[in-house]
């Protein structure tokens, strides 16, 4: 089937955070930004996070309406459960060839009335809770999700029949395929985030079979007020904690590892998360154990100073090894560096890992720019210009680049919207000096082909 290809003004790589400002930013200039979403939602990590520091605002209420502003502006498409397979040069423009992955839900027709999921038979582990809560086969990604369209689970779909049957607007499609769509931009901006570092990287920090050694993604749900369980509790037997443990730079800041680098949020998230703890839990005790205070920003000295004021206890020691017993207890073996490093087993009931930051994916499987030691993208002039590549008309902006929070993800966000508009309007000029009078655009077809 041919279709007209939708030409852009910029492509928005991400629809995190930093690729949703970019976005706005641009389309409320009157550029037309089409947003490339891996997930089945826009929102990126911060979607999931409880609170964020130092101010301790809510995420969710910063994040939604970016998301929906959006998803509801005029000059921005979305794209979601959609993958960049290649982007190139044609002429002065981006040729960008993306694979839109079966939902086996039509998305024009689901209405987002969960109908499918309450009838659902099967329930497995949700990804968005950290594996601690249960979705089914076919569901809705996460109660604020943009598109509020299901999506269905191969791979633990039954094939009932169930969905399809109490679907009113007969959306399921079992036989649905990938779909290879082409469009054109004439700029791009790389939003394609951070993943933490896996947690069984160090094996002495993830004995096998553990399930109270958690990340600390895994934390922000349990403290978020629609999280699993709705409050902070042992995933192994559901006990109240009454002591937990923070392990700071948990695969970070470790050449053996070949992560040299510090992640910068990682003491000031532990420290949110402890203080979150202790007005949860005040009767439990909170220990972070750390070998350097990292507090970078505005005001986050005086958040750490605040943190030891309400009785969050702060070791300096290195963490050698954590093993569990059969009562899934933890029992943390550190070296007290301030104590002539006298080494110490310490016992808690549930350990968090501040786990770092490694680039969401390797941009050059899909287009042609740098990438420094650490992997992420390379930026050309990182003082002066930020959001630079060392490719023409390339941008790049949030952790993308490297290590950030979420206050310089969104000034560099910015940033990046600043460059490509003006390279946009650069080369608009450009195109319009070279046009000769009567001089027509040609409408680009492309395949719209089953992959």
């Amino acid at each position: 089937m041919k279709t007209h290809a939708r030409e852009f003004d910029t492509l928005v790589v991400g629809g995190g955070i930093g690729g949703l400002t970019s976005a706005l930013d641009l389309a409320d200039q009157g550029f037309h930004v089409a947003v490339v979403e891996k997930e089945a939602s826009i929102g990126g990590v911060m979607i999931a996070l409880s609170k964020v520091f130092p101010t301790l605002d809510c995420a969710s209420c910063i994040t939604t309406p970016r998301m929906a502003a959006a998803a509801h502006h005029p000059n921005i498409e979305i794209l979601t459960y959609t993958e960049v397979s290649s982007i190139t040069r044609d002429g002065p423009f981006f040729r960008v060839n993306l694979i839109q992955k079966p939902r086996y839900v039509e998305e024009k027709l689901c209405i987002g009335c969960r109908q499918c999921e309450y009838v659902c038979p099967v329930d497995v582990p949700h990804e968005f809770e950290g594996g601690m809560g249960a979705r089914k086969a076919i569901y809705v990604p996460f109660a604020t999700a943009i598109p509020q369209k299901a999506l269905l689970d191969p791979d633990n779909c039954m094939l009932c029949g169930s969905c399809e049957k109490v679907c009113p607007t007969r959306a399921v499609d079992y036989f649905q395929q990938p779909e290879q769509v082409t469009i054109t931009a004439k700029s791009v901006i790389l939003a394609t985030g951070f993943r933490l570092i896996p947690k069984n990287i160090k094996k002495e920090y993830s004995p096998e079979g553990s399930v109270n050694i958690l990340t600390s993604l895994q934390m922000e749900r349990l403290l978020s007020p629609h999280g699993p369980y709705g409050r902070v509790i042992r995933p192994s037997d559901g006990k109240v904690p009454d002591s937990i443990a923070y392990v700071q730079c948990a695969g970070s800041r470790d050449q053996s590892l070949g992560i040299s680098y510090c992640s910068r949020v990682c003491c000031m998230y532990a420290i949110k998360q402890a203080m979150l703890i202790s007005g949860a839990l005040p009767l439990a005790d909170v220990t972070i154990y750390y070998m350097d205070i990292r507090a970078f920003g505005k005001g986050y000295e005086e958040f750490y100073q605040n943190a030891r004021a309400m009785g969050i206890q702060f070791v300096k020691a290195k963490v050698a090894k954590i093993t569990e017993d059969q009562e899934h207890n933890l029992t943390v073996r550190v070296e007290l560096m301030e104590e002539d490093g006298r080494v110490e087993d310490r016992s808690h009931d549930l350990v968090v890992l501040s786990l770092g930051m490694v680039p969401g994916c390797n941009p050059q499987e899909f287009v042609t720019v740098g990438r420094d030691n650490d992997g992420f993208v390379k930026c050309a002039q990182p003082k002066l210009a930020p959001a630079l590549t060392d490719q023409e008309g390339v941008f790049v902006t949030g952790t993308a680049a490297g290590p950030k929070d979420i206050v310089d993800t969104i000034a560099k966000a910015g940033a990046a919207a600043i460059e490509a508009a003006n390279y946009v309007r650069s080369l608009q000029s450009t195109l319009s000096d070279a046009r000769g009078p009567g001089d027509e655009e040609n409408l680009i077809v492309v395949e719209r082909a089953v992959v």
